[in-house]
């Protein structure tokens, strides 16, 4: 028989302890936040339908964005048990420079409309943490502002090559005067892909209000005011911002873009130069030929052609062609620390985080990217000790195999 008394309080409280009432809402909405899709919902519920579907939204089907995140969930690790992983470093070495984690903050556009703080945010948080911060032509802060609030942090820049060749020539003066070390030129954009959320929600700069538009904004007054209350966009290099995004994107690209665009900028820029957008092994294998620094597996993050390669999965026969001679980095589909550890362990230099980071920050300016990168930082470390990993050059391909889904038919 079970002997039962009266519970003694003292014994009470030794068992338990009350939590602290945390009574800043937006510390409360981070510190709950225990995954990037929890920081997505939290977005979600924050942001105006139009800005959010920009960001989390895709091209057509958005059947590419599917499959890229699908991938990453199909893999299966296997750990080396027996190992003293008490202490794991996460730092990598990447263009010539050392990252205090295997990610970095990727290009995005229009980011001040996600959330006021925008690329300011984007930086500070990766200076704080020790990572690379990438700015994209269409950022809406300038290649200066960044570089103050990232004065001895790593800056990279994104470059699109426009139908007036003399902008993007002279972003990429600015950005080496700056002091930027990378150059990512970006190849998957000759038009603007079909971005049917966007076209739905009628999203524009300025923005354009409808009764729908009103409607969704006001249970969101707060990011009306951070809007109204704060400069008007400024964009990286566009000198005139009226228009849906379409057709910014396709005022900008340009359809004859060429290897003859990649080899003046090769000349002008004098930093490490990155290929953006490469999406097949034999464009890897050419690009690799003509002696540029790295390459980017991307598929914009499905927001250009829809059903395109899967960055992930092109990763191991990329890295085994050419990655011996040029650096592999991989984005596209990234939402949890495991995906990352699963690309370093495939031979990938590097990676970058796109709408992770810009789910933070819609959930929470600047303290919700910082939240980003710790919930990453943590499922990265997690997993390199599960899997045995004390560095990240440990990581092998042993220890992941993927698992196909979409199998091609002979």
């Amino acid at each position: 028989m079970v002997q039962r008394q009266v519970p003694k309080p003292a014994e009470i409280f030794e068992l338990m302890r009350f939590k602290k009432p945390q009574l800043n809402g937006r510390t409360r909405r981070l510190e709950a936040a225990l995954t990037i899709e929890d920081l997505r919902l939290v977005a979600k519920r924050r942001t105006p339908r139009a800005a959010f579907d920009y960001t989390d939204g895709a091209a057509e089907d958005e059947l590419s964005l599917a499959r890229a995140r699908q991938a990453f969930r199909d893999i299966e690790f296997h750990p080396s048990v027996l190992r003293d992983v008490a202490k794991v470093d996460t730092s990598v070495t990447v263009f010539g420079g050392r990252s205090a984690l295997p990610f970095g903050i990727a290009p995005t556009g229009f980011t001040r409309l996600m959330q006021t703080e925008g690329e300011v945010a984007g930086a500070g948080a990766a200076a704080a943490a020790g990572i690379p911060f990438c700015l994209s032509t269409l950022g809406t802060t300038s290649i200066e502002t960044v570089k103050e609030v990232n004065p001895a942090g790593r800056n990279w820049f994104q470059l699109y090559v426009m139908r007036q060749r003399e902008i993007s020539y002279a972003l990429v003066e600015r950005a080496a005067k700056a002091g930027f070390d990378t150059l990512f030129f970006t190849v998957d954009t000759p038009i603007a892909g079909a971005r049917l959320r966007d076209k739905r929600n009628g999203f524009s700069i300025p923005p354009q209000l409808s009764l729908r538009t009103i409607a969704n904004a006001v249970p969101r007054p707060w990011w009306w005011y951070d809007f109204l209350t704060t400069p008007k966009l400024e964009f990286a290099s566009l000198s005139s911002t009226g228009g849906t995004v379409g057709e910014l994107l396709d005022a900008a690209m340009d359809p004859t873009i060429s290897y003859e665009d990649l080899r003046i900028i090769r000349e002008m820029w004098p930093g490490k130069l990155a290929v953006k957008g490469v999406q097949t092994v034999d464009d890897a294998r050419k690009l690799a030929g003509l002696g540029v620094d790295g390459i980017v597996l991307s598929n914009h993050g499905g927001r250009q052609l829809d059903r395109a390669p899967i960055p992930f999965h092109l990763l191991p026969k990329v890295v085994r062609e050419v990655g011996a001679d040029v650096e592999v980095m991989v984005d596209t589909g990234i939402m949890h620390g495991a995906d990352i550890v699963a690309c370093m362990a495939l031979g990938a230099r590097f990676t970058q985080i796109g709408r992770a980071y810009l789910y933070g920050l819609m959930a929470g300016g600047r303290p919700g990217v910082d939240r980003t990168i710790e919930i990453l930082t943590e499922q990265i470390v997690r997993t390199m000790k599960l899997l045995g990993a004390h560095t990240i050059d440990e990581l092998t391909p042993a220890h992941v195999t993927q698992l196909r889904r979409l199998l091609p038919i002979d």
